[in-house]
């Protein structure tokens, strides 16, 4: 006997599908259209009004990828129409199921004024009452489905990039009619579907279920299916007692907030990102015509600022909506950026950038960061956050975890400093959610917090180009306010709803350390080039400010703030979540690439303009150093003459084996190039395992089970081959710099030229690898035996380091196979450790190891260079460049200062002779990360210290010019109460707690 509940569903599908839905437009009427293909890039609106349009019918194919049409619409309401709602149905040929990720349209009307988007799910445009003859513009944008969500999936497809992708037509023109749309046959539909869900979603026993199945049973009895329209109302009445009833006082409370969550770069360029942005924001603004408690919440200060530049006409009625309280901008940041990757300045600068924009603009302090879909959470931002005003952290992306579930979906997280900030995960588990029943159950069933707190967050509205919420959506909404069976939905802000859960929730439970996510390990070393780009400007940065500062309160040179910020600001958008990981199309990191360069360029013209002004005139051969932490004879963060090294490298044979010494270190190199034995001549002991190498290249196959370029699954390690044979080995002596090894080996179509030297007098070998790169769906590892017993690594952060396990003991500890880390990485056992140090190097595994005898080590393994298929087919194609560095006898300390060092190296110029730093720290452990003139051209120096050892410390800071007060601030610079120790002979004593830092103003005298 079939379930009365399946018979119904079955019914009600049916009905909804092939009765009510297609009756909700009546009286269909074509329309006239024409069409002008644009030539080439997005042409300014003006000239797509103005331009000559020839016809066009339905069922005419347009759209060759990545181009636009414009489409030009004529219609006259027939006069027996007048009060009616009449519309427009334009349907570019898209796919409802898949949205997001195809054609879009941006509707103006003949004066230029914004209207709505055109998208699968919103293909209507309205058509104001009264009038008689209209005229609409469709600037229509032709982007292809690029994962190919319509076939098979992750599929390696030439479509990401317009230099590659076909130039046939992806689209047939499929609907283009005005229309009545009968309001009480919409209301129907959706009263339908809310009823029809909640009856899905209850369980068996749940008498409201049997309660729903009569009703819905009844209504479609009242429903004339020849005469949907005309039997509505009725069935509509047979519904009313449904939705009288009130939901239980214990039901789940959600707060709805309406958002879109549209990537800054993914599956299109930078350039449509700004067209998603704008056809989202007209479309909820006109949502908010017609619905007046919708509220809808918009992250990313750079979005709003392309709307302001490139869409003004859209961003004006963004604006007035701002200033109602009904369109939020959130997020406090300047993108939502990724966090693993991204450095210690640079995270500050999202939030200063990207509060300081919605301060400026709006007038509105931002108190939430909004981080949906970032692929995993540094455990320095809960201090970075509280730092910059920020109260709430909103995620939903841990839900995506494939090993362990989170514990918790309201709690308190806390950071490396002991920082904590109330954090929430929607239980929703999506950030583009329907409100359907379905859904909204799932947020009840699945909240962790049940019997302790009752309320959660959910935000609605398609992402991506799919233009945000829906009056469907609404619809919805205003019938889920409070019915019994149901979640109960409130149709909020997102501070409305940080304050209440925070108030309803007082004894939260703590998490500490970071969020990881089980899942898109593999950004951590996808599209190595856009990885080393950003490193580099990101210390070209540093630099220039500092040099800039320097010059300027020195010197009296102008600082460059305008030019800076612009750099700043275009690093930070490049820090995206899809474009720093690498997980975008062709396009975007071939972009990507060039911007880099760009700015690395106008970088170094300012550093060199700065240097040459600090240096002075003069023929002394002076060296800079950029770096927190002294060189020989050259104090940090200022121009010294470098002091000569006597040490000296030994290159000697013995038997096939070279063996280098510099008197620190005594390296052993076989026959092919391997390094074979690194000894420790101050601790006289043997660094590597035996039967183990130094920087051992590794080949692995790399066939994730999808999400190509997002993830490495850990069955990666079942296949691998260490890449042991060369084709050449050379010994390079050189006495300026010490001696080196170049090696030549080959694998497939690739080449590696791995360069092994060995400087004089340091603890350190340095490893160069240049490689061309022609490996497909494989990943290259660079690997250490180390002969060092450690159960857990320390990796560096944002403003610290955390340490995880080596071992596997639990499933949280297993699915941590592959790890990020900034600058270094760090093993150690009481009284002895071993650094790894790099200079564009993310992605790291470090596993417990044992050899033939039975010793127990440590293996530390660096991920080079990856190469999936998709979203790029051609990913790290070609030539690249790595530096990496093994550094003996280690402590963290060391591996803070190589880790500097490595990313920062020396500039030799010419000058008068030394100049000390502007400002220096006595103490090695607090370190200084940026010296800059203050945002408010006061001409005020920021310095922003931090202590990096995970120990509290009391230092001195010294300043090298006049100064009339120093103040504590947070990182938007304004001041804190907490204030200094004390100020006195030309220089401030504070005091840090661990991973604390510290931002001080220097007024100047």
């Amino acid at each position: 006997m079939h379930d009365q509940r399946q018979v119904t569903e079955a019914r009600l599908e049916r009905a909804v599908v092939q009765r009510i839905a297609p009756a909700v437009h009546t009286r269909s009427l074509p329309l006239e259209v024409a069409a002008w293909p644009a030539p080439g890039e997005p042409v300014p609106i003006e000239e797509g009004l103005g331009a000559t349009y020839g016809e066009f019918a339905v069922g005419q194919a347009w759209g060759p990828p990545w181009s636009t049409t414009w489409f030009r619409l004529r219609g006259e309401v027939p006069a027996d129409w007048a009060g009616r709602e009449v519309e427009v149905v334009f349907d570019l040929g898209t796919d409802a199921r898949n949205v997001g990720f195809q054609a879009e349209g941006l509707v103006y009307t003949p004066a230029g004024e914004p209207v709505k988007s055109i998208n699968p799910l919103s293909t209507w445009i309205p058509v104001p009452a009264g009038t008689t003859t209209f005229e609409f513009f469709v600037e229509a944008a032709a982007n292809p489905d690029v994962l190919g969500g319509g076939g098979r999936a992750f599929d390696p497809s030439p479509m990401g990039d317009v230099l590659t992708a076909p130039r046939d037509p992806l689209y047939v023109l499929a609907r283009a009619d005005l229309c009545v749309r009968d309001v009480e046959v919409a209301e129907l539909l959706s009263d339908l579907e809310v009823l029809g869900g909640l009856m899905v979603e209850l369980p068996l026993e749940d008498a409201r279920r049997h309660e729903l199945l009569r009703g819905i049973d009844l209504a479609l009895d009242a429903l004339d299916p020849h005469d949907v329209a005309g039997s509505a109302a009725r069935t509509r009445a047979v519904l009313a007692p449904l939705f009288a009833a009130k939901a239980r006082a214990s039901a789940h409370r959600v707060s709805a907030v309406g958002h879109a969550h549209i990537d800054s770069a993914w599956l299109w360029p930078l350039r449509e990102t700004v067209r998603k942005v704008a056809r989202t924001a007209a479309n909820v603004t006109q949502l908010m015509d017609v619905h007046p408690s919708f509220v809808y919440a918009m992250s990313s200060a750079q979005q709003f600022a392309w709307i302001a530049e490139h869409r003004p006409e859209v961003h004006a009625k963004v604006k007035r909506r701002i200033a109602e309280g009904r369109f939020v901008p959130v997020g406090s940041m300047w993108v939502e950026s990724d966090t693993n990757m991204v450095g210690s300045e640079a995270m500050v600068r999202q939030f200063l950038e990207g509060k300081g924009y919605f301060a400026r603009e709006y007038g509105i302090d931002t108190e939430e960061a909004w981080l949906p879909d970032s692929f995993g959470y540094s455990a320095a931002l809960p201090q970075i956050m509280k730092l910059a005003g920020v109260r709430w952290f909103l995620t939903q992306k841990i839900s995506w975890n494939t090993d362990n579930k989170f514990p918790h979906h309201t709690f308190d997280w806390e950071g490396i400093d002991g920082t904590r900030i109330f954090t929430h995960f929607p239980p929703v588990d999506t950030y583009n959610s329907e409100l359907s029943a379905k859904e909204l159950a799932h947020a009840a069933r699945n909240y962790q917090e049940k019997g302790r707190a009752g309320w959660s967050l959910v935000p609605f509205g398609w992402g991506d180009g799919g233009g945000g919420p829906t009056r469907e959506m609404l619809s919805r909404a205003d019938r889920l306010g409070d019915l019994e069976g149901s979640t109960r939905v409130s149709l909020h802000s997102p501070r409305e709803f940080f304050t209440t859960a925070e108030a309803d929730y007082p004894d939260r439970p703590v998490w500490s350390g970071e969020l990881y996510l089980e899942l898109h390990r593999g950004t951590y070393t996808s599209q190595a080039k856009t990885k080393q780009g950003n490193r580099r400007n990101e210390h070209l940065l540093r630099e220039a400010e500092l040099w800039a500062t320097t010059a300027s309160v020195r010197h009296g040179a102008e600082y460059p703030a305008a030019r800076l910020q612009e750099l700043w600001r275009t690093v930070l958008l490049h820090q995206f979540h899809d474009i720093l990981p690498g997980s975008s199309i062709a396009w975007v990191h071939r972009e990507a690439a060039a911007t880099h360069a760009r700015v690395g360029a106008e970088l170094e013209g300012l550093i060199t303009t700065s240097l040459a002004t600090v240096a002075g005139e003069g023929t002394t051969a002076l060296v800079a150093n950029p770096t927190p932490h002294p060189r020989t004879g050259v104090p940090a963060l200022g121009l010294g003459v470098a002091e000569p090294s006597a040490a000296v490298v030994t290159s000697t044979s013995d038997g096939p084996d070279t063996v280098l010494d510099n008197g620190v270190l005594r390296v052993r190199v076989d026959a092919a190039g391997n390094v074979t034995s690194v000894l420790d001549l101050t601790a006289d002991r043997e660094v590597l395992l035996p039967g183990t190498h130094a920087g051992l290249l590794q080949l692995h196959r790399d066939t994730p089970n999808k999400w190509d370029a997002w993830d490495v699954d850990a069955h990666y390690r079942h296949v691998v081959r260490d890449l042991v044979e060369a084709d050449s080995v050379e010994l390079h002596a050189d006495e300026g710099e010490g001696a080196s090894v170049v090696v030549t080996r080959s694998t497939g179509a690739s080449t590696l030229v791995q360069t092994v030297r060995l400087p004089r007098g340091e603890s350190r070998i340095a490893y160069t690898l240049d490689v061309d790169w022609h490996e497909r769906e494989a990943m290259l590892k660079a690997a250490f035996g180390l002969d060092v017993h450690a159960d857990r690594s320390a990796s560096e952060i944002q403003f610290g380091h955390v340490f995880r396990a080596t071992h596997e003991n639990t499933s949280w500890d297993a699915a941590r196979f592959e790890i990020c880390a900034h600058r270094w990485l760090h093993v150690a056992e009481a009284g002895y450790g071993v650094a790894v140090t790099n200079s564009a190097t993310y992605g790291h595994d470090v596993t417990r190891s044992v050899v033939a005898d039975g010793r127990p080590g440590t293996t530390v393994r660096l991920s080079l260079l990856r190469a999936p298929l998709s979203p790029d087919p051609e990913t790290d194609q070609g030539r690249h460049v790595l530096e990496y560095s093994l550094v003996v006898g280690a402590d963290i300390a060391d591996a803070v200062r190589e880790g500097y060092r490595q990313n920062l190296p020396e500039r030799v110029v010419t000058g008068a002779g030394p100049v000390a730093p502007l400002v220096a720290v006595d103490v090695p452990g607090v370190v200084v990360e940026a010296v800059k003139l203050a945002e408010d051209g006061s001409g005020d120096v920021v310095v922003r210290l931090y202590e990096s050892l995970g120990a509290r410390e009391r230092a001195r800071l010294t300043w090298g010019f006049p100064v009339a007060s120093v103040s504590e601030v947070d990182l938007l610079e304004r001041p804190r109460e907490e204030g200094v120790t004390s100020v006195q002979d030309g220089g401030a004593s504070v005091s840090l707690r661990p991973f604390q830092i510290l931002t001080l103003r220097l007024a100047r005298a």
